[in-house]
């Protein structure tokens, strides 16, 4: 059985894009990592208990994506 991937609830979301505008805009790297580490616990409140766990570097690697390619 094919399970569709869940989508996040729209304030989780608008959520994980205002952190990660904050997150290019803070200049300290402790800083950043808390932002980072917030999402990372909001995010695996919300997968699913079968998915691969995320871990830190996923979350900065999210963002990163997100923020190279913008939503048209």
């Amino acid at each position: 059985m094919i399970r569709k991937p869940r989508d996040l609830p729209p304030g989780v979301a608008n959520a994980f894009v205002k952190d990660m505008k904050a997150y290019f805009a803070e200049e300290d790297r402790h800083k950043r990592d808390e932002i980072a580490l917030r999402q990372l616990h909001v995010l695996r409140e919300h997968q699913g208990p079968r998915e691969q766990a995320l871990g830190l570097s996923d979350v900065k690697a999210m963002f990163l994506h997100m923020r190279n390619h913008p939503r048209k």
